[in-house]
């Protein structure tokens, strides 16, 4: 059996990066083939939560590839037909927001549009202070729109933060698996 492919691509939640590669390091553990994509915030940002030289070199050393960071790199991934699904993980408010406007100005919308044309899953494991505020209307908007699927998501502080959502990460394989089913994963909301 051939290992199935993933695009993993990470966007600027800083606060949610370790818990992306905790979950990019199962995926590798358990026989997958990861191809790493950085939005180009996360490539190049030194922030209280990582500085990007080290992040690429754990990223690059984690998956034995090249980091794909540009327009340039993530286009041929549609024609070359490179990844089964692309997970971005954490996925903004702000990529989300370009992904449901046809939006292609980073790495990581390139990497989307350029995999989505060839109707394969896109699995969003999204990580937004807003996302009961501005960014609800492009949730709603993409969870009405083929071959996109929600890793299972919950507010993460109501209390201080009570437009705040985040993906349980937990789930990311199993949205993955449900996702090259063609099926959402149930409960979308936890």
């Amino acid at each position: 059996m051939n290992k199935v492919k993933v695009g993993f691509a990470l966007c600027g939640s800083f606060c949610t990066i370790s818990s992306a590669l905790t979950q990019m390091k199962h995926l590798v553990q358990n026989n997958y083939d990861v191809y790493p994509i950085l939005s180009p915030i996360v490539y190049s940002a030194n922030t209280r939560f990582s500085i990007a030289e080290e992040l690429r070199k754990e990223i690059e050393t984690l998956t034995g590839k090249k980091i794909i960071h540009t327009i340039e790199e993530a286009e041929p991934i549609g024609p070359k037909k490179m990844f089964d699904v692309l997970a971005v993980c954490p996925c903004t408010g702000n990529t989300l927001a370009k992904l449901a406007y046809g939006i292609t100005d980073t790495s990581v919308t390139m990497a989307v549009k350029a995999h989505i044309r060839n109707n394969r899953p896109v699995v969003l494991a999204i990580a937004s202070n807003d996302a009961l505020g501005a960014t609800a209307k492009n949730i709603g908007f993409i969870l009405n729109t083929r071959n996109y699927y929600f890793v299972p998501f919950s507010q993460d502080d109501p209390i201080n933060k009570e437009r705040s959502i985040i993906a349980d990460f937990g789930l990311l394989e199993e949205t993955i698996i449900s996702a090259m089913d063609s099926k959402q994963l149930q409960p979308v909301i936890k």
